[in-house]
């Protein structure tokens, strides 16, 4: 038997298919600077998920408090809510409005879209509290705008706050 022979341009060809081939494989592995990005920032997201991880109770909360607010449903945000919740700073601790006349409050002044638009923001850990926006939480800014407050008391979420940052 004598061994076949391929002519010159089949080698030529298998060759280059071979190294297209390896190519195709080296290059399937690599990650792209795009795709490296986009894995980052995933991770980072993940990170921020995970270091301002709620409890699925919270998110339950929250999820609650957003409906009743949406729909102005003053008993049901009253029964989510401390006895001395916060809603206006005064120029002191003591002029510090809480508790009664908060509705009252958010209707005159015509808070609830601005109520509505704070819950609708990520809420972060501050201290005992879970915060909205997050930019409250973080001490380089010097955040003045409204801001909402959650904590547990007594085992369960309540709603602790929400007030503007200037006192008046």
């Amino acid at each position: 038997m004598s061994a076949h022979k391929l002519p010159r341009g089949d080698i030529a060809m298998r060759k280059i298919a071979i190294l297209l081939l390896l190519c195709a494989l080296a290059f399937t592995g690599c990650s792209s600077p795009s795709k490296k990005k986009k894995d980052a920032a995933a991770q980072t997201k993940k990170e921020a998920t995970q270091q301002d991880a709620t409890e699925p109770d919270f998110e339950a909360f929250l999820g609650r408090l957003r409906k009743a607010v949406q729909a102005h449903d003053a008993q049901t945000i009253a029964s989510m809510m401390t006895s001395d919740f916060a809603y206006a700073m005064g120029s002191t601790p003591d002029q510090d409005r809480k508790g009664e006349g908060v509705f009252k409050y958010w209707d005159e002044n015509g808070l609830w879209p601005e109520l509505e638009g704070i819950l609708s923001e990520r809420f972060v850990k501050k201290d005992d509290f879970m915060v909205a926006p997050p930019q409250f939480a973080n001490p380089a800014i010097d955040y003045d705008g409204y801001r909402a407050g959650m904590r547990r008391v007594g085992g369960s979420w309540k709603f602790v706050y929400f007030v503007n940052g200037t006192a008046g």
